[in-house]
């Protein structure tokens, strides 16, 4: 999966931005942030819920790992070359949900 495809889904998504995160780059939607970008975009972290990090861990241990931000585990960092573009897609989705819920 390339990282285009994913700016174009992320941004598809209703009220997302993209925006600077310290040295990221960040998607998010009415400011909280559901995908963080590191500098070289061969990754993404994506905030999902605790089910949903399991499940893809599970079903997906050769490109999500647990990302730990803040001494807590807080999402999946996916390494997007041998990542299926369709369950990345799923999961920005299900972060998008989440946070887009939350006012």
């Amino acid at each position: 999966m390339k990282m285009e495809t994913v700016r174009k889904y992320a941004l598809s998504l209703g009220e997302v931005t993209e925006a600077p995160h310290h040295a990221y780059s960040s998607f998010r939607v009415r400011g909280k942030i559901f995908v963080t970008v590191p500098p070289k975009e061969e990754t993404i972290h994506v905030f999902v819920e605790e089910a949903d990090r399991e499940q893809a861990l599970a079903l997906y241990p050769e490109w999500a790992q647990k990302l730990i931000w803040g001494g807590k585990v807080r999402g999946l960092r996916i390494t997007l070359a041998p990542a299926a573009a369709a369950a990345v897609k799923a999961l920005v989705g299900k972060a998008y949900d989440t946070q887009a819920g939350k006012r």
